[in-house]
């Protein structure tokens, strides 16, 4: 098993707060083991006993009738038997309805409890929580595997362009890694895919069209990197005999965030310093699902070296913004700590005189004096005129920006 040291070492200091610790991410991407690592230290380390944590998996059918709010409060509170802290962890917890009672209830009348949730959707991150918990609670995204993480998890050459092609291929999520057949590869992944359609699409957010839903996936996959156009959208189904409103058509696109299919970005304008609302991009949260989703015979070059930058991006707590300038686009600008840097990603520049003079030249309607930096899979250093050149698996493997 991996150990996620990355999350854990977030979420440790938190063990025995009582804001209310939320942990979110796509279906499979590994809440629940993490869960399960906490629980390992808290009994490992702290020396907790197993009366003092209190598991549920609200996917298990022995928990099934604790998916009413009421049954569910009080079962817990029922657990409650001494003044020791007591860790409750509820795994999927958008499962029950007026969740948020519960948490809510429990967190004002019981002051020894720690609480762990995770959800597979965004309701997590409503405002209507918000509003409920009233900012007691602290929020952790969880991402599927990074690169770093999958070569740690499978104990392969990291720098084997093959290790490289089959995580940019197929993704990170844990469980495929079991899987070795192409065929065996697919079929998982389209389980999970269904499955965040039955559970986070049809059932959470009451879309019926699982068809017309899948459409707008693929349309979006195959044009991941490029900016949005609800028009061209819209024509592309008309084209398919898919006639849909733009109200339709941004409920949809909105379902597909929800279920954390696909994350948005905005654009940032370099020179008036401001977030602009338009012309936003798509990326895909799992490479894999992507995979099994598009129809574009270019995804597998540039694109997902992009996707895969920014998911990497994400998962080192980077702000992350398209760059626009008075002269076109920067791939990502981003944010942390109040530090701005720039970054181009491209597939491989030596040998390719237009694409080195491209690359390095999107920088020149840039005047500030913030690191710029160009990713690709070149092994020479190509770095000059102050833009550092970064070979993508150098940066994937922990190298900083």
């Amino acid at each position: 098993m991996l150990i996620r040291e990355y999350y854990l070492s977030k979420i440790r200091g938190f063990y025995d707060s009582n804001l209310i610790k939320i942990l979110v991410g796509i279906r499979k991407c590994g809440k629940s083991v993490l869960l399960q690592q906490i629980v390992d230290e808290l009994k490992n380390i702290k020396k907790i006993d197993n009366q003092h944590i209190i598991f549920i998996n609200f996917e298990f059918i022995e928990f099934e009738d604790l998916l009413d709010y009421k049954k569910l409060n009080t079962y817990i509170k029922n657990k409650i038997l001494d003044d020791q802290i007591y860790y409750v962890f509820l795994d999927e917890i958008q499962n029950v309805d007026n969740f948020e009672k519960v948490i809510n209830s429990l967190r004002a009348s019981i002051k020894n409890i720690s609480i762990f949730l995770t959800g597979s959707n965004s309701k997590l991150l409503s405002d209507e929580l918000s509003s409920i918990l009233s900012g007691r609670y602290v929020l952790f995204n969880i991402n599927p595997l990074s690169y770093q993480e999958y070569v740690a998890l499978t104990n392969k050459d990291g720098y084997d362009l093959a290790t490289f092609n089959d995580y940019a291929k197929w993704g990170g999520l844990p469980n495929r890694c079991e899987f070795t057949n192409e065929t065996d590869i697919k079929n998982y992944l389209h389980s999970v895919y269904d499955s965040i359609v039955l559970k986070d699409v049809v059932k959470r957010l009451n879309l019926k069209d699982v068809e017309l839903f899948d459409a707008i996936l693929q349309y979006i996959i195959g044009t991941i990197g490029r900016e949005f156009s609800a028009e061209n959208i819209i024509n592309y189904l008309n084209s398919n005999n898919k006639k849909i409103s733009y109200e339709t058509l941004y409920k949809y696109i909105d379902a597909l965030c929800k279920a954390l299919i696909i994350k948005k970005v905005y654009r940032y304008d370099v020179v008036g310093k401001s977030i602009l609302k338009t012309l936003n991009k798509y990326y895909a949260t799992d490479l894999g699902i992507a995979q099994i989703k598009h129809h574009n015979p270019e995804f597998e070059s540039y694109i997902v070296l992009e996707n895969i930058v920014y998911n990497e991006l994400i998962n080192r707590d980077y702000e992350v913004y398209i760059g626009k300038t008075n002269k076109g686009e920067i791939d990502f600008l981003v944010k942390k700590d109040g530090h701005i840097k720039y970054i181009q990603v491209t597939y491989e520049m030596y040998g390719h005189e237009n694409t080195i003079k491209r690359e390095f030249e999107s920088y020149k309607a840039i005047n500030d004096n913030y690191p710029k930096y160009i990713i690709s899979l070149d092994k020479i250093n190509l770095s000059h005129d102050g833009i550092i050149h970064l070979n993508l698996i150098d940066f994937l493997l922990g190298k900083d920006i």
